[in-house]
This record gives structure tokens, C-alpha cells and sequence, in this order.
């Protein structure tokens, strides 16, 4: 005789999805105790350890409140938190079904300019890696990178060969940042980024300018400008 085979436990990602369900559908109201994790762990038939992880993740997106011993609850007042995922050029080149091309343009190591360690926040005379490459699509100037790296964060980079991998993507596989900030902005071409993006000199570019950060230590500066056309979406 076969005994019934019970549906295995959720993850932890599948009670976060279903409990931003019900906040979402004010099965969970404004304001509202939710369930205890007990209850919510017999729900699900899981731990409560992945309870507990699902209502942290929903508490740092901003949707819970958590007290020590008074429960948790929903928020007044949600607020969402942006979170940001760098991607890796080649990757949404490849993805969106074109062919993908990369050129290292020039790669020095020397004493940067005054004004970028000051925005850093580095001694005068600190030496950094200034890397300028050319990302294409179907053979076309797609990305033009300006970056800055710092080797006292990431002295491994001194190493790469970036005439194979692009700083962009070989950062984003193996150096984590703890901050950053972006710049979102339209710039005019100059007549060199002109040149190399095969545009007229003063074309409006979509431009990125991203600083992270590593434990307190910066770890680069870099601006990407994209060809004229080039659009941004993404879901909130």
C-alpha cells in the first residue's frame, strides 16, 4: 500500500512572492499583524528558519515592520527600495539575439587627476587604472566605457587581460560592491566619443555614470555612453 506523497516545502523566494502577493491584494491590510511564522511555517509546510528569511527580505524591500516582541506587521506605507543588478554588456547584447563585439581602446596605470581622488575620497598622487573600451552590437558602436579602477581595492585587475574580457563584465563575475551611486544623464558627444560611436559631434547620448564601492574602499568609476537610439526599460 503507497502512503500519500506530500508537495514539497516552499523556498524561501516562494513565501517572499506569495506574502508581496497578499500585501499587494490587501489580503494583508495596511497596518495589519500578519500571521506568526509558526503559523505561516505550518501553512507552507516548511521551517520557520525559511519563514523567517522570507519576511526579512519583505522587511528590507520596505513592504514589513518587524518588532521583537511586538509581531510583525505590514506598513503603512510601503516604500519600495530600488535595488541595482550592473549588467553585463556582452550578456544583453547576446541576449536581445545580435552578436557582440569588444575593443579595448587603452588601458594606463598612473597618478590621477586631482579632482577624481578628491570625489573618491584617495590621496593625492594615488595611481589608478584608466581603461577606455569600445562595446559593439551587429559590428556597430554600441556602449563607449570610460573607466577608472582602483588597484588598493582590487589589486587582482592589474592582472586581467582585458584585451579578452571587458572590465565591465569581469568586475560584475568577480568583485561584490557594498554601495554605490548612479548618474542617469543625456551628454553631447564630443568630437572624439563622436568618432568612436559613429555619431555627429554634440548627438545626445544616454549616459551612465556608476561609483561603487567595496567595504569603504571605492573600487571604480565608470561612464558609459550608448548610441543614439538606445533606450532604457525596467519594471517597478
Amino acid at each position: 500500500m503507497c502512503s500519500e506523497q506530500r508537495p514539497a516545502a516552499l523556498g524561501w523566494q516562494a513565501i517572499r512572492d506569495e506574502g508581496l502577493r497578499r500585501i499587494r491584494a490587501r489580503e494583508w491590510a495596511p497596518g495589519a499583524l500578519i500571521p506568526h511564522e509558526a503559523e505561516l511555517a505550518a501553512e507552507f509546510g516548511c521551517a520557520r528558519t525559511t519563514v523567517n528569511r522570507a519576511l526579512r527580505a519583505l522587511a528590507e524591500a520596505g513592504f514589513l515592520e518587524r518588532r521583537r516582541k511586538g509581531g510583525t506587521r505590514v506598513v503603512l506605507t510601503p516604500l519600495r527600495k530600488a535595488t541595482l543588478q550592473i549588467p553585463i554588456i556582452r550578456q544583453e547584447v547576446e541576449e536581445s539575439g545580435a552578436s557582440y563585439g569588444y575593443r579595448l581602446i587603452s588601458r594606463n596605470l598612473g597618478p590621477a587627476p586631482d579632482a577624481l581622488l578628491q570625489r573618491l575620497a584617495l590621496r593625492p598622487g594615488t595611481e589608478l587604472l584608466h581603461v577606455r573600451a569600445l562595446h559593439l552590437r551587429d559590428g556597430q558602436p554600441h556602449v563607449y566605457e570610460d573607466r577608472w579602477l582602483n588597484p588598493s581595492a582590487v589589486p587582482e585587475i592589474l592582472e586581467v587581460d582585458l584585451e579578452l574580457i571587458s572590465a565591465n563584465e569581469w568586475l560584475v563575475q568577480n568583485v561584490p560592491y557594498t554601495d554605490g551611486e548612479l548618474t542617469l544623464s543625456a551628454v553631447s558627444a564630443t568630437p572624439e566619443v563622436a568618432a568612436l560611436m559613429g555619431c555627429t559631434p554634440g548627438a545626445a547620448l544616454f549616459t551612465m555614470e556608476r561609483l561603487t564601492w567595496k567595504a569603504g574602499a571605492p573600487v571604480t568609476l565608470v561612464t558609459q555612453s550608448y548610441a543614439p537610439g538606445y533606450r532604457v526599460s525596467t519594471s517597478i
